[in-house]
């Protein structure tokens, strides 16, 4: 298990956390996001508006359909915002 995944199986548990573009975005927009995950085939567009704040970014080496069933999800999830301390 990566380091990555074993912050992911952490946030779950806790709940301290956003799943989805949307969400990750208004989480970063309120100051909210400590940190973000990103699935390595997020879109560009997204990964764009990302990077225009200053936060953490991990990519998980997974697509996002992978990160959405690592997230217990039948979606995919292309980013998620981890919105405690790591």
């Amino acid at each position: 298990m990566t380091e990555v995944e074993t912050i992911i199986k952490t946030v779950l548990k806790t709940g301290g956390y956003r799943l989805g573009s949307k969400s990750t975005l208004k989480s970063l927009r309120n100051g909210e996001a400590k940190a973000v995950i990103v699935a390595s085939n997020c879109p560009e567009e997204v990964l764009e508006k990302i990077k225009s704040y200053d936060v953490k970014i991990l990519v998980y080496n997974g697509t996002n359909m992978e990160l959405g069933a690592l997230c217990g999800k039948p979606f995919s999830v292309a980013a998620m915002a981890i919105t405690e301390e790591i």
